[in-house]
């Protein structure tokens, strides 16, 4: 089958954690021999910030990372419908692409058929700013994939699609897996952005402060860090040390020995059952993973099993101090943490779910692959 995806970018995860995920679900549609088409903005933000910071040497390294991964760059005023989606059967278009777009691509499929359509959304602003949300013309699309059943609920209640399905995030584990062979060297790492009002309380209370009390080694990666975010980090014995590509994550969570899941101010407060998708990563990385509050609605995980819960900055110092003491439960955790994702949360399970949402579209009987 022809599917065509229209995303922010694949290219480029610079502040931008819907390309990890984007980039396992195209590998395993690539893997069961579907034509997958994959087309991003020339003018994308994501892209352009990556190569203003560090070059264009990112954009190769990514082609060298992931050979069988290409996308188109466009321009929406030179875009040929016609010509992209022809031979279509199934169309994404992600919640990031311009309204107008969006608008478009739905009166093509009014006036053309021939495949399905499909909005994905993998961000809170259906809740937080749900005006802006509000300007996409979904009018002609099939329906919504949703990385949340908070999300999935807010467009029905709404009334911007008749239909929904819930579609979360999962771990490409083709790449996200454990390395045995590299031993760990430092205590803690913790892996994205600092996120501004939406995170900052939230990394001193269960990141910085624990780490500096407990006297911690160890390294912190990713952007949009201001000097007062580099101060805190330097006070807390832990090192900044910037944008890491997301394929080279597996690495560097094996020279470590634990990690932390730290969620943005709306999910865990407005939008229950929605986890980052580095926690995806890292369990399936097999590292021990302790996790600041959310309330796991949807059941993902198995909070004490697969991972630890500190519900306050007292309790992650607590948990820290056990996992780095105790062997047997740090290797517990990485065991039972990987299995999980092995058993629920790979992106074969996503695509195994997209498909079996294309046959109900086609009334169809799904076929779900091993």
């Amino acid at each position: 089958m022809r599917i065509v995806i229209f995303c922010h970018s694949l290219v480029s995860d610079w502040n931008h954690g819907n390309a990890h995920f984007l980039r396992g679900i195209v590998a395993e549609l690539l893997d069961r021999d579907h034509d997958v088409r994959v087309l991003e903005p020339r003018d994308g933000w994501s892209v352009q910030n990556l190569v203003r910071e560090h070059g264009p040497a990112p954009l190769r390294e990514f082609a060298r990372a992931f050979p069988d991964l290409r996308s188109t760059p466009y321009a929406l005023e030179d875009l040929d419908l016609d010509a992209t989606l022809d031979g279509a059967g199934l169309v994404l278009v992600h919640e990031w692409s311009a309204p107008e777009l969006v608008a478009r691509i739905g009166r093509h499929r009014a006036a053309t058929g021939g495949y399905r359509l499909l909005f994905h959304d993998t961000h809170h602003r259906a809740q937080t700013v749900p005006r802006e949300m509000a300007r996409y013309d979904l009018s002609h699309y099939d329906g919504v994939l949703a990385f949340g059943d908070v999300i999935r609920r807010i467009y029905l209640r709404r009334g911007w699609a008749h239909r929904a399905w819930t579609w979360h995030e999962a771990a490409d584990v083709r790449v996200f897996g454990p390395h045995p062979e590299i031993p760990p060297r430092e205590d803690l790492v913790w892996v994205g952005n600092w996120g501004d009002d939406e995170r900052e309380e939230e990394l001193r209370e269960f990141l910085l402060e624990p780490a500096r009390r407990l006297r911690l080694t160890g390294s912190i990666h990713g952007v949009r860090y201001p000097r007062r975010a580099r101060i805190a980090i330097r006070a807390s014995g832990l090192s900044y040390r910037g944008w890491v590509p997301n394929h080279r994550a597996p690495q560097l969570f094996a020279r470590h020995r634990l990690t932390v899941h730290v969620p943005r101010r709306p999910y865990a407060r407005s939008l229950p059952g929605i986890p980052t998708i580095r926690m995806f990563e890292a369990l399936a990385c097999g590292i021990p993973l302790i996790s600041a509050p959310w309330e796991d609605t949807e059941h993902l995980f198995r909070p004490g099993e697969d991972h630890l819960v500190a519900t306050t900055g007292a309790e992650m110092e607590a948990a820290m101090r056990e996992v780095l003491h105790d062997p047997e439960l740090a290797d517990r955790l990485r065991v039972q943490g990987r299995r999980t994702i092995e058993a629920r949360h790979t992106c074969a399970h996503r695509v195994d779910e997209l498909l079996a949402i294309d046959a109900q579209l086609r009334g169809q009987p799904a076929q779900v692959a091993s």
